[in-house]
C-alpha cells in the first residue's frame, strides 16, 4: 500500500501518457483531458487505501475511456460518435496495446502549439501533462480560478480550431518546436524560483513540476545538448532553494547565502549532466546558463567565485543567444571582473531597450553597481525604484530594506 504522496507523485508521471493515449485513439482534446482528470481523481480516492493495481496505466486508461463513453452516450448530440465508439474493439481486449506506448513528448508538442501564447501554453501544460489541478495552477499564479479555466478553455479551444493531429511533428519542424517545449519549462521553472507577484518568493510545486517534466523529456531525448542542459540548469538552480530565504520569508541574495544549507547531491547531479553533454553535443544557451550555475555552485565562498570564467561564458551566451537579459546579468560580471564603472556601461545600452527598460532588475542591477561604486545616493534612489516597479513582495522588501540601511534608517 502505498502513501497519498507517493500515489500523487505516481499519478502526475502518469498523466500525460493516459492523455496521449486516449488523444492519440479518439482525438477530442477537451474531452479525453476531462476523462483522465475524473480517472486521476478516482485513483486519488481509492489507491491510496485500496493499494496500487498492477497496472496503474492501464487501470487509469480503462477508468477515463469509461468516464469517455458515459459523457459521449449521456449527450443526445453524440450518439453517432457513441455507435462508432461502441463498435471499437472493447477497451479490456485491447489494454496492451494502449498502454505500451509514452505519448509525453507529443502531448508536450500540442500543449506547446505555436499557435497558443506563451501563457496558455504553460497553463495548459501543467493541466495535461503536469496533471495539476487548475485550481493549483490558478494559486500559483496568483490569478482567480476562473481566469485560469478560461485560459486554458480558450487554449483547448485554440488548438481543436488550428486542426492539429495528434502526432510529432514533421522531421524539420521538429528542432524549432523543441526549442518552444523547452522554453515553456524553462518558464515555468522560473516562474517557480522567483514569482513574478504575489506573497511568496518561490513556489516549489512548479519548480518540482518543471524539474520532472524536463526529467521526462531527458529520458525521452537523453542525447539532445538542450535537453540535458536545460536539466542540468534546473538542478544546478533549484539546489540552492534551502537557503534563499529566510524563516519569515525573506529574500536571501546568492552572495549572502549560506552554502552549507545547498542540495550538495543535486548539484553534484547538475555538473554530471552537464559534463556528459559539453563533451557530446554542439554548445547551446541553456548549457552554456548551467556552467554559469555550476560556477557559482562550486564556489565554497562568494568571494572565491571565478569571475572571469563567468565572464566569458556570457560572452559566449550573447554572441550564441543575445537578449537584454544576456546583457543585464554580462553587466554584473563586467562589474566583478573590470569594475562597476564598466558594468554600469554596459547597463546603458538597455536604457532603450523596451523589452527591459520598464523592469524592476534593470534598477536593482543599476542600484547594486552604483553602491560598489561608492554612489550611495543614487544607489539609493534605484533600489527605490526597482521596488516601485516589482510585483514580487519579497523582493520589493528586500530592495526597501537595501535603500534603507543607504540611508541609515
Amino acid at each position: 500500500m502505498k502513501s497519498a504522496p507517493v500515489v500523487e507523485e505516481l499519478l502526475r508521471e502518469l498523466a500525460p501518457q493516459v492523455l496521449g493515449v486516449l488523444i492519440r485513439r479518439y482525438g477530442r482534446f477537451d474531452a479525453c483531458e476531462d476523462a483522465v482528470q475524473e480517472a486521476m481523481l478516482a485513483a486519488a480516492v481509492q489507491w491510496p487505501g485500496e493499494g496500487v493495481p498492477d497496472s496503474p496505466k492501464g487501470w487509469l486508461i480503462t477508468v477515463a475511456v469509461r468516464r469517455l463513453t458515459d459523457q459521449w452516450r449521456s449527450e443526445e448530440a453524440r450518439a453517432r460518435r457513441e455507435q462508432t465508439l461502441a463498435a471499437m474493439t472493447p477497451i479490456e481486449t485491447d489494454i496492451s496495446e494502449m498502454s505500451g506506448q509514452d505519448d509525453t513528448l507529443t502531448l508536450l508538442f500540442l500543449c506547446c502549439h505555436p499557435a497558443l501564447s506563451a501563457p496558455s501554453q504553460i497553463a495548459l501544460t501543467l493541466r495535461a501533462v503536469g496533471g495539476l489541478t487548475t485550481a493549483q495552477i490558478a494559486h500559483a499564479f496568483f490569478v482567480p480560478e476562473a481566469t485560469m479555466a478560461q485560459r486554458i478553455s480558450r487554449a483547448k479551444q485554440r488548438i481543436k480550431a488550428t486542426g492539429s493531429e495528434f502526432r510529432l511533428p514533421p522531421e524539420g519542424e521538429r528542432e524549432e518546436r523543441l526549442r518552444v517545449v523547452l522554453h515553456v519549462l524553462y518558464l515555468i521553472f522560473n516562474e517557480g524560483y522567483t514569482a513574478t507577484s504575489g506573497p511568496e518568493l518561490a513556489s516549489a510545486e512548479l519548480t518540482g513540476e518543471a524539474i520532472r517534466l524536463t526529467r521526462a523529456v531527458h529520458r525521452l531525448l537523453p542525447e539532445d545538448g538542450e535537453v540535458t542542459g536545460l536539466l542540468a540548469l534546473m538542478l544546478l538552480t533549484d539546489a540552492r532553494r534551502p537557503a534563499r530565504t529566510t524563516a519569515d520569508g525573506g529574500l536571501i541574495p546568492l552572495a549572502d547565502q549560506d552554502r552549507g544549507l545547498w542540495d550538495r547531491a543535486a548539484i553534484a547531479a547538475g555538473v554530471e549532466l552537464l559534463t556528459s553533454t559539453l563533451s557530446r553535443s554542439p554548445l547551446g544557451p541553456y548549457q552554456l546558463q548551467a556552467a554559469v550555475a555550476a560556477v557559482h555552485d562550486e564556489a565554497p565562498r562568494a568571494e572565491d567565485t571565478d569571475w572571469p570564467q563567468i565572464l566569458g561564458l556570457y560572452d559566449l551566451l550573447a554572441r550564441l543567444s543575445p537578449g537584454p537579459m544576456v546583457t543585464l546579468n554580462q553587466a554584473i560580471a563586467v562589474a566583478m571582473v573590470h569594475g562597476p564603472a564598466a558594468g554600469l556601461a554596459m547597463l546603458e545600452s538597455l536604457d532603450g531597450d523596451t523589452r527591459v527598460s520598464g523592469h524592476h532588475r534593470l534598477e536593482a542591477v543599476r542600484a547594486h553597481l552604483l553602491e560598489m561604486s561608492g554612489d550611495l545616493p543614487a544607489a539609493r534612489a534605484r533600489y527605490r525604484e526597482a521596488a516601485r516597479r516589482t510585483t514580487s513582495l519579497p523582493e520589493r522588501r528586500y530592495l526597501q530594506a537595501r535603500a534603507a540601511r543607504l540611508a541609515g534608517d
